[in-house]
């Protein structure tokens, strides 16, 4: 994921639209330089409008990929278009890709009207021209009444260049309006199984339907980021595609999501993971949690549709939390609904209190006083005759805390998961994993 910067002139942003399956998505790929928008020979794989930082000729700015546009859409479909109205209504240009080897359809013509009337520079990609015999064919598009079509093979890269100064001559220096503010907030990954509520939980944050909402499980494919005020500060959320499988197991759209959903989690500072209250927790759900806590990010567990939880679902959940989630009894947890609004706002103080014990650093002097007075009061257990000594301890790192304890002899794992439990009692640490290493001083050596 791109870092923001926050010392920049905002950046112009371009949306991208056209029919299902003209390859906008591998198109866009090829503007930006990297493989991140998901790309699938199968039509619709996009549905969201997903944000990617962009750069030609020492400009940057921002391509804004949609799903596939239809004006006579319905349910689903509907939805998918009106995201690409609004990717439009914030951008400062448009580009229109179109199938040169379909040719204009209906359905173009009725994009174009739509086009016309936003009164935006609107650049016409002829996408699919893999050779100059497919040039004669692009030409047609003459007809649409937008001006040259430039004629691109988004596969192989051919026009891409004179594509990408016709996108910097259309764009303003800086744009009329920001699709999205850059302040530089903290990172936050909100991750889950597919159909906890993810995208209902960003929408009920951004206060508008940032992300696509259906009853179909696996909606969201692409991570989607948005500037959130929560708690009256500005948060970097983004809403990951819901994790059914391991990457290995995966495959089509859904590896590429996956990938993407663990970069997404590896480029935040804190997750926060929704768990289905109504349902039991699952092998999914601990998977989930066991990601982020080997990321070595902070972590808040949303409980989520907890209007659907009636008295005896509480009784048992509060067996299953004890059973199932004991490992992470350190994560601030809330009950929330993304239907109801119920509590949503108590995230931000959860992300700030997993933020904090996530940034927590103890010094060496006190550090090395304390784990002097637990030794002597609980000792290492014994290890082949010989009872290991603990010589000194370091805290050597922050976001996620790491210590190391340099020692004469091996510590068990036992020993080790209770010194981090006394650490979290006596210094907090809460939200946040914990890492204890232990370096065996060799014999001649001194530490």
């Amino acid at each position: 994921m791109t870092e923001l910067h926050t010392d920049e002139a905002p950046q112009p942003v371009l949306a991208v639209v056209g029919r299902p399956n003209v390859g906008k998505s591998t198109l866009v790929n090829r503007l930006i330089g990297r493989r991140e928008a998901v790309v699938q020979d199968v039509p619709g794989v996009t549905r969201d409008r997903v944000t990617y930082d962009a750069q030609w000729r020492g400009r940057r700015f921002t391509v804004v990929d949609t799903g596939g546009w239809d004006a006579d859409a319905q349910g689903l479909a509907a939805l998918v278009s009106e995201q690409a109205e609004v990717a439009i209504a914030a951008a400062d240009a448009v580009m229109f890709v179109v199938d040169s080897t379909v040719g204009a359809t209906g359905a173009d013509e009725d994009v174009v009207r739509v086009l016309r009337k936003t009164k935006k520079p609107v650049i016409l990609a002829a996408n699919k021209v893999d050779d100059e015999r497919g040039e004669a064919d692009a030409a047609s598009l003459w007809s649409l009444g937008l001006g040259q079509p430039y004629v691109v093979s988004a596969l192989h890269g051919r026009g891409s260049g004179d594509l990408l100064d016709a996108i910097l001559e259309a764009l303003p220096e800086t744009p009329a309006e920001r699709f999205d503010e850059e302040v530089g907030p903290r990172r936050v990954a909100l991750l889950g199984r597919p159909n906890v509520g993810k995208s209902s939980m960003l929408n009920r944050l951004a206060g508008e339907n940032r992300v696509l909402v259906d009853d179909v499980a696996g909606t969201t494919r692409d991570p989607v980021d948005s500037m959130v005020e929560v708690g009256g500060e500005t948060w970097r959320f983004v809403d990951t595609a819901g994790l059914r499988r391991r990457v290995a197991h995966a495959s089509g759209a859904e590896y590429y999501s996956s990938l993407r959903t663990q970069s997404a989690l590896e480029a935040a500072e804190v997750a926060v993971v929704l768990l289905d209250a109504s349902e039991p927790i699952s092998e999914q759900d601990q998977r989930i949690i066991a990601m982020t806590v080997e990321a070595g990010r902070a972590l808040v567990i949303a409980f989520n549709k907890w209007d659907l939880v009636d008295e005896d679902r509480r009784l048992l959940l509060a067996k299953e939390i004890d059973r199932e989630l004991a490992r992470v009894a350190w994560a601030p947890r809330l009950n929330v609904s993304a239907m109801t609004g119920r509590a949503v706002d108590k995230l931000a103080p959860a992300l700030h209190t997993a933020l904090a014990g996530w940034e927590t650093r103890i010094s060496t002097g006190k550090l090395n006083t304390w784990i002097s007075e637990l030794v002597a009061e609980t000792p290492p257990p014994v290890r082949g005759g010989k009872q290991p000594k603990v010589l000194f301890a370091t805290q050597a790192g922050t976001r996620p805390p790491r210590f190391v304890l340099f020692t004469s002899g091996f510590l068990e794992a036992g020993y080790r998961r209770f010194i981090e439990r006394r650490l979290r009692e006596d210094f907090g640490f809460a939200g946040t994993p914990i890492e204890v290493s232990v370096r065996v001083r060799e014999k001649g050596k001194k530490v």
